[in-house]
C-alpha cells in the first residue's frame, strides 16, 4: 500500500493479506480476515471479522462483508463468511455471517460469482460457483443457490429456498418455492416456464442433453402424475444420465416443494 492509502485506511495488523493486493483509501479490514492474492478492495469497503476471501476477487465501494447475522437466534458466537476465487462483489452489497443455530455457522459464496450492487446474502446462505445475483436481489437465511444460476434484479427468496443449477429467474420474482435445475422461471406466482435453453447452449450442453431435460420435465409437469409418481416413472423408465440424477435428487430433497407449471413463457424484460 502507498503512503496515502496507509493514512486513510484501517487495516488491522493481524489481518492476513495476500500478495499483490490493492486496498483503496477509506477501507476497513478487521483482525480476523484473510484475503488471497491479487485482490482489489475498493474505497469504503468494510470487511468485518471472520471473513475469508479467495484470490483474484474484487470488492467494490460500500460493500459490507461479515456483519453479524440479522437473526434473533444469533447469540454472539463466532461464525464465518467464506468467498471463493475470482468473485466480484459490487457496490453496497451485503453478506452476513452465519448462525450456529442453523448447524452451519457459515455463509458461503463460491468461485467466479458476480454479486451485483445492493444485493443481500443473509446468514448461512450457500451460493455455488458461476452464480449471478443481480442488483437488489435479497436472499433470506439458509437459501441455497446452485452453480450457474442467474437471479433477475429485485427478486426475493424466502428463507430455506433452493435454486437449482443453470436456472434463470425473471426479475422481480418472489421465490417462495424451490426452483428445479435447468429451469426458466417467471410470473407471479413464480412458475416453471420451460427450460433455460439459451443458458444451456452457452454452457455447452448438447442437443441430446437438452432434449433429455425437456422430456424429463414434460413427465414431471405435463403427464398428469403427481410429483412422486412422475419421479418414479423417470427413475425406472428413463436412461441413466447426469441430468436425470440432478433433477430427481433436487425434487426428492425439496423441503418447500417445487414451483408449478405455466403454459405462458417467461417475462422478457
Amino acid at each position: 500500500m502507498d503512503i496515502f492509502t496507509k493514512q486513510f485506511t484501517a487495516v488491522h495488523p493481524n489481518a492476513k493479506i495476500g500478495n499483490n493486493v490493492t486496498i483503496e483509501p477509506f477501507t476497513y479490514i478487521a483482525e480476523n480476515v484473510e484475503i488471497g492474492d491479487n485482490c482489489w478492495i475498493g474505497p469504503q469497503a468494510t470487511i468485518l471479522d471472520y471473513v475469508t476471501i479467495g484470490h483474484d476477487c474484487k470488492i467494490f465501494p460500500g460493500a459490507v462483508i461479515g456483519a453479524i447475522p440479522q437473526d434473533l437466534k444469533y447469540a454472539g458466537e463466532v461464525s464465518q463468511v467464506k468467498i471463493g476465487n475470482n468473485t466480484v462483489i459490487r457496490e453496497c452489497a451485503t453478506i452476513n455471517r452465519g448462525t450456529a443455530a442453523s448447524g452451519k455457522a457459515l455463509t458461503q459464496v463460491g468461485d467466479n460469482c458476480l454479486i451485483m450492487s445492493y444485493a443481500h446474502i443473509a446468514h448461512d446462505c450457500r451460493i455455488g460457483n458461476h452464480v449471478i445475483q443481480t442488483s437488489y436481489v435479497g436472499l433470506a437465511g439458509e437459501t441455497d443457490v446452485d452453480d450457474w444460476a442467474i437471479i433477475g434484479g429485485k427478486s426475493a427468496a424466502h428463507q430455506f429456498s433452493h435454486i437449482g443449477s443453470h436456472v434463470m429467474i425473471a426479475g422481480g420474482s418472489l421465490i417462495s418455492k424451490d426452483v428445479p435445475p435447468y429451469a426458466l422461471a417467471g410470473h407471479n406466482p413464480l412458475s416453471f416456464c420451460g427450460i433455460n435453453i439459451v443458458g444451456l447452449r452457452r454452457r455447452g450442453f448438447t442437443v441430446e442433453q437438452i432434449d433429455r431435460i425437456k422430456t424429463i420435465y414434460q413427465t414431471i409437469y405435463q403427464s398428469g402424475l403427481n410429483r412422486s409418481d412422475a419421479c418414479n416413472v423417470i427413475e425406472h423408465d428413463f436412461t441413466d444420465s447426469e441430468e436425470k440424477r440432478v433433477i430427481l435428487n433436487f425434487i426428492r430433497s425439496s423441503k418447500r416443494g417445487i414451483i408449478k407449471f405455466t403454459t405462458a413463457g417467461a417475462d422478457e424484460d
